[in-house]
């Protein structure tokens, strides 16, 4: 069974990250959310209010479970019998980012990076940006799966 994870805090989940999972649904028998929890960081929502608005958002989809983890993306990967990680990439900055990350998990896990360009439409479209947006009481359901 071929199984790939997608990984990030989705403080909030948006519309690029959903394009992201669906455009990777035909390419694994299986594909692990993880939502990562970092205690360092200072999320909007919860993890469990991520974890469960992402499952609802899945519910019909077999082929896609919701996870929340709190260690090294390398041993969830482990964990979950992964055997690619599935990220998104919207610029050259996302890229550098994403090749060192690839790198380091290879040299940990030997698991593969799987890169899928963000479709032009969602190029800014951010978590931090959907965050910042909220805080000053603007609707950002444009940004948001349905």
């Amino acid at each position: 069974m071929r199984t790939g994870i997608f990984v990030g805090s989705f403080d909030p989940f948006t519309i690029g990250h959903d394009s992201i999972v669906r455009r990777a649904l035909p390419l694994f028998d299986r594909i692990v959310i993880g939502v990562g929890v970092n205690e360092r960081k200072k999320y909007m929502y919860s993890a469990s209010e991520r974890t469960q608005a992402i499952a609802a958002l899945y519910k019909d989809e077999p082929k896609i479970e919701v996870k929340e983890y709190d260690d090294l993306t390398a041993d969830f990967a482990q964990r979950e019998n992964a055997q690619f990680i599935i990220k998104g990439v919207r610029s050259i900055k996302d890229f550098e980012y994403e090749r060192e990350q690839a790198d380091i998990n290879k040299q940990l896990c030997g698991i593969e990076t799987i890169l899928l360009y963000a479709e032009p439409q969602y190029e800014s479209v951010s978590s931090s940006l959907v965050r910042e947006l909220i805080h000053f009481g603007k609707d950002v359901r444009m940004f948001l799966p349905k």
